[in-house]
């Protein structure tokens, strides 16, 4: 293993936890503690740009996270305090230009780390975006997919792709309209145009703006008030109003969503009301 690869995955000394898991990474950082899984976009000097190998190994941190029951939640963000991420590698995409293989429109299907987060629909694990300094094209395209964006006051959101003769294909030509005013989204899609981080949260597009130094804290607070929730209800949640969006409210009503199935026949589904009854907290376990 090299310098520039990590292989660890830690718990600490969670009682859930069922040690390290090992995985080799070079471009991504990903590590479990209690029941939080952090992942940082590891390419500081190219701005934590996305090539091929990064989406690859973040589809094996998703797939990961996915199947450890003891993981109820995901800060995700980037190295080095410059970016978050700026998205594609550009300069990766003209090679792969140059040899026939760099073509691509909407969706990741058949290319390497599929499916990607922004196309993992059914993911029901919260996600919180820990932005500092740019957010752009694909690293936007990111956060808009978390449940939960916190970003600090110089970060900067914005869709470049219509500039160099690209698209938002990784969701944000359809979630920004969705998210935002549609005009003001149409704007930025058009233009390419950024957005501060102030304008980000007028708009609705990030949860909560702050200094620098207040990045981490804010983050956690946020990770502190989910992990004091019901992780089912919480799955719950999550899937339901995400399915909800595209069905009227009758339609919503009478849909089956499988993590509330779940969440009502669980233990902590009655672990809830009898803690409020005894005046005690409740103790989640997800089952």
């Amino acid at each position: 293993m090299t310098a520039a690869s990590q292989q660890v995955s830690v718990r600490g000394d969670d009682p859930a936890s069922d040690g390290p898991v090992a995985m080799e990474l070079h471009t991504v950082e990903y590590r479990k503690q209690g029941r939080v899984a952090t992942v940082r976009l590891n390419r500081p000097h190219v701005l934590n740009a996305m090539n091929l190998a990064m989406h690859a190994e973040l589809s094996r941190v998703w797939d990961d996270i996915e199947a450890d029951d003891d993981i109820w939640l995901v800060v995700l963000s980037g190295a080095g305090g410059r970016a978050f991420s700026v998205g594609q590698d550009l300069t990766e995409l003209a090679e792969r230009i140059e040899n026939g293989s760099g073509r691509s429109s909407f969706g990741s299907a058949g290319k390497p780390g599929y499916p990607r987060i922004t196309e993992r629909f059914s993911f029901a694990k919260p996600i919180i975006a820990k932005v500092s300094g740019y957010a752009l094209g694909g690293g936007f395209e990111l956060a808009l997919a978390c449940d939960i964006v916190v970003a600090t006051e110089e970060a900067q959101f914005g869709l470049p792709e219509a500039t160099l003769g690209l698209i938002p294909g990784a969701g944000g030509v359809f979630r920004l309209p969705r998210q935002m005013p549609y005009r003001i989204a149409m704007g930025h899609l058009l233009t390419g145009r950024t957005m501060s981080a102030a304008r980000a949260c007028e708009l609705g597009l990030i949860n909560e703006v702050v200094a620098e130094a207040d990045l981490d804290a804010c983050v956690s607070h946020w990770a502190t008030d989910i992990l004091a929730c019901a992780p089912l209800s919480v799955r719950a949640i999550k899937e339901a109003a995400a399915a909800s969006l595209s069905r009227s409210l009758p339609e919503a009503f009478a849909a089956e969503y499988r993590w509330e199935t779940v969440r009502a026949g669980s233990a902590d589904a009655e672990e809830g009301p009898r803690a409020f009854a005894e005046k005690r907290t409740p103790n989640w376990t997800g089952h």
